[in-house]
């Protein structure tokens, strides 16, 4: 971090608002001593943005300012250098004004931390440039019913607080948590309702009610013949959500295999199964399948693999999610190292108008170590980051009655006041 002299005495500073302010001239002698290496503290679009003009150096300098008021948002992050200036840059939108784009290691650090987005001013003189960041929160709204649940009907709401804190303890108070526990308690009232009243609809009526997107890159990654690893938790209504999405891409009903361990008791078990298998999807069996997993995926279909559950040894080995160890399945590293097959991860989330988003995003960019074991550890904290983003943009969304960190002790520290 280049020195920087703030004109506000942070002690001033309204909470959740940070200010840097830069010399330019310090910052021309900087690009000057990095010729060619600018992309090593600017984004490439800020760059462009910048021009060639006699601006430029000035541009710069208050996008430099930027970053560094960013950081200064979160402190401990950026002394554990879990984010660096990198993670944040200035784009304009399509009227000219600044607004922070972020990288999705920042973006989990913004989620944790309940902030909706940073918004950013800028400003220059002859001789310095400024920037003052201030975070925006997420609003969390619980439905009456939420708060309802929780207040008398309260099912796993000790786990449920316990998980939510080991996620946001350290850096939002117990009343945003409550809330959160409220709004979680709301979606599952959603969900219930929903199984309900799905089961009623015509195929034209689920297919409006689920938007799907990432169909394409879908498409690609059959065509290419590898099989496919889909990457996914219990996000959303993911029953109705699945049910309902593959009717907008039918050419691969069949092809498409949920992994699941069976339940009890075997009725229940097999209801479901036969509801999955109506729909245009086959089950795969969780214990004892690696065989007919990797035929599945060498035959080019798909597996569907739910990766945000306790797995507990052999099964399982301890990787760190959302900053603590969590037993987690080292399967599907294996089997996409064995398969050479993409990993591409899904969600699904309630919009507020009721209707559902079912996404799947760009494959994961495999892993190499010389070290077997390190590799199957590393692209498992990969495949659990990809988890946390999609956890963090919806948090109320997600599962939250798992033990997800079972056998782990339960956060000491108070969530801060």
């Amino acid at each position: 971090m280049t020195q920087s002299s703030s004109f506000v005495e942070s002690a001033s500073l309204p909470d959740g608002c940070a200010v840097d302010t830069v010399e330019i001239e310090r910052v021309a002698r900087l690009i000057e001593a990095m010729p060619g290496e600018l992309d090593k503290l600017f984004s490439k679009r800020e760059i462009e943005d910048a021009g060639e003009g006699p601006g430029r150096i000035a541009s710069l300098a208050a996008r430099f300012a930027a970053k560094e008021a960013c950081l200064k948002l979160f402190p401990s992050e950026t002394a554990l250098n879990t984010i660096t200036a990198m993670d944040f840059s200035v784009v304009r939108d399509a009227y000219g004004a600044p607004y922070i784009a972020v990288t999705p290691a920042a973006e989990i650090v913004l989620g944790r931390h309940l902030v909706q987005e940073i918004n950013i001013s800028l400003t220059h003189s002859e001789t310095t440039a400024t920037a003052v960041a201030l975070r925006k929160p997420k609003i969390i709204k619980p439905s009456w019913g939420g708060q309802f649940i929780f207040r008398w009907l309260p099912y796993r709401r000790k786990v449920i607080l316990e998980n939510l804190n080991r996620v946001y303890g350290a850096h939002v108070d117990a009343a945003q948590i409550a809330l959160l526990a409220q709004a979680h308690y709301g979606h599952l009232l959603s969900l219930v309702k929903e199984l309900f009243q799905f089961r009623f609809l015509s195929v034209a009526r689920k297919k409006s009610i689920v938007r799907v997107e990432g169909v394409a890159g879908m498409i690609e990654a059959f065509e290419a013949g590898k099989g496919i690893l889909i990457l996914t938790g219990h996000f959303g209504n993911f029953e109705v959500s699945t049910v309902a999405g593959i009717e907008h891409f039918p050419q691969v009903k069949g092809r498409i295999h949920f992994l699941r361990r069976p339940i009890k008791p075997k009725w229940l078990s097999d209801l479901l199964t036969r509801r999955f298998n109506q729909a245009g999807f086959g089950v795969v069996g969780r214990r004892g399948s690696l065989e007919e997993i990797v035929t599945t995926i060498e035959g080019g279909d798909a597996i569907v693999f739910p990766f945000d559950q306790y797995a507990r040894r052999p099964e399982g080995i301890e990787v760190e999610f959302f900053g603590q160890a969590a037993g987690t399945y080292k399967s599907m590293a294996v089997i996409a190292m064995a398969t050479g097959a993409p990993v591409i991860p899904a969600a699904s989330w309630r919009e507020p108008d009721g209707t559902h988003v079912l996404k799947f995003f760009p494959p994961l960019e495999p892993i190499v170590d010389d070290d077997v074991g390190q590799e199957i550890i590393k692209n498992t904290r990969a495949y659990n980051r990809a988890l946390e983003l999609s956890i963090i943009r919806h948090p109320e969304q997600w599962w939250w009655v798992h033990r997800r960190w079972k056998n782990q002790k339960p956060r000491t520290a108070q969530p801060r006041s």
